[in-house]
């Protein structure tokens, strides 16, 4: 029977069409299957229509701003028209930059790049590491994680109100979080930022697939997101907010594009001016289709409607958490509880399994695609699961072997493309391994726990 009622509310979507959908993979067991992609908090897979779109482009393809040849001028007012569409994705303000970078990593580490000096910076130990590492030339306060959204308001109230010298300060904070999916108080925190005097950057990274992010009415400063989670190819990101701090700045890389203008010096040195817009940040031959990949993406989710996606998105979630409560060896981790509302990223231990071990077995025995390890959030994961933060455990690479006890976790993730199916035979895999255990024997290979080819359990 299926895990989901017949639905009757026309506000719920049909999954939109993804690449690979109907891709098979070889089962160790024998035959094969149509992959489950539940990785999708790592990298979703591009929508059809962002892909058909970039192929459309592609013979029209040429460098921007410097080129008078048609292709080039094509090529600029796609690139342009794409930070258009960008900013009101976001509901960017009238004076926000829209700048282009290559990931959530480089949008923050731009930030970082250009804070003032003396600048004092506040971030939840609970953040992914894209938000946790990249204030490294700044005076940073790590907070600890809070078990309620009231406690994280109130826990960054006290610290502003306690800093010294009273001077400029930023607090960087995730939307969704990348482990278990729970949604931050981002309004509150950008309150309480402001009326302590500070600012306030929105990691969007896994808040903007899911769920409308609108920079004015969440009132933070900047927001920061990644292409290749909303349903675009790698490598292209975005970094949209403030302009004044970005202005104000060194360029985050130097050369052409950045420049405005370059004269030699009667000393022999070189004067420079560099562009006031977000070409400052820019430096270099800009990734045109990665841009224009995500322009296509915030065109897609917009058009489809945010209300029937998110709708559909927590059929899902409502199914994968009553399908897991079901087993009582697993145990989901959270922080603000069962009733925080969440995207469709949930993390879990399984009684008796090591994480990688079970990941492989749902992969080679199933077909299905889930991420574990500590997911580049190694604070959080490690207080999740009650751990000292000084226990050994890499991101991905567990050092223990199939059937012990490891300081990782399962994450399974979905989104606008996942069929039903796929979260029912998730659901039934858990289930079936749990009861019965793996069909087939497994060993460490470089890290990672894999099939001992040809070699079947007992059971």
């Amino acid at each position: 029977m299926s895990v989901f009622t017949a639905a009757t509310d026309q506000s719920i979507c049909a999954p939109l069409p993804v690449l690979g959908k109907d891709v098979t993979v070889p089962l160790v067991t024998g035959g094969e299957v149509t992959y489950a992609a539940l990785d999708y908090a790592a990298s979703a897979p591009a929508l059809q229509r962002v892909w058909d779109d970039v192929a459309a482009y592609a013979p029209y393809y040429g460098s921007v701003h410097r080129g008078a040849g048609y292709l080039s001028q094509l090529s600029t007012d796609l690139f342009e028209s794409s930070r258009e569409t960008v900013a009101e994705f976001l509901g960017c303000r009238a004076d926000d930059q829209v700048i282009f970078t290559r990931s959530t990593t480089d949008s923050l580490n731009l930030l970082a790049a250009v804070l003032p000096a003396d600048c004092q910076v506040f971030v939840f130990e609970t953040e992914h590491h894209a938000s946790l590492l990249p204030w490294r030339d700044a005076r940073v306060t790590y907070l600890n994680a809070p078990r309620t959204p009231g406690e994280a308001v109130a826990t960054l109230e006290r610290a502003l109100a306690d800093r010294d010298p009273y001077g400029p300060a930023l607090v960087c904070v995730t939307g969704a979080s990348n482990v278990t999916g729970e949604l931050w108080p981002v309004k509150e925190l950008a309150a309480a930022a402001h009326a302590h005097g500070a600012r306030i950057v929105l990691d969007a990274a896994q808040l903007a697939p899911h769920h409308p992010v609108d920079i004015a009415e969440l009132d933070v400063d900047w927001v920061a997101f990644s292409g290749h989670k909303l349903y675009a190819p790698f490598g292209s990101g975005v970094l949209a907010g403030r302009s004044d701090w970005l202005r104000d700045a060194e360029p985050y890389l130097a050369g052409g594009g950045a420049s405005r203008q370059v004269a030699r010096r009667a000393d022999g040195g070189v004067d420079v001016e560099w562009h006031t817009t977000a070409a400052r940040h820019e430096a270099g031959s800009p990734n045109v289709i990665g841009v224009y990949s995500i322009a296509s993406a915030c065109k897609a989710l917009t058009e489809a409607g945010f209300d029937s996606l998110v709708a559909r998105e927590q059929q899902l979630v409502t199914a994968v958490r009553a399908g897991l409560a079901e087993v009582p060896e697993v145990k989901v981790l959270s922080l603000f509880g069962d009733d925080a509302p969440r995207v469709g990223v949930i993390s879990f231990v399984v009684e008796g399994w090591n994480s990688s071990h079970f990941a492989a077995a749902l992969s080679a025995e199933y077909g299905i695609g889930v991420r574990d390890g500590l997911f580049c959030a190694h604070p959080l994961v490690r207080t999740l699961l009650g751990s000292d933060p000084q226990d050994v455990g890499e991101c991905g690479a567990p050092e223990a072997e199939p059937g012990q006890k490891s300081l990782n976790a399962i994450r399974v993730s979905f989104g606008a493309g996942t069929p039903d199916e796929h979260i029912e035979r998730f659901l039934r895999a858990v289930k079936e391994l749990v009861s019965q255990g793996a069909q087939w024997k497994y060993r460490t290979e470089d890290g990672r726990c894999v099939p001992d080819r040809g070699t079947a359990a007992q059971v």
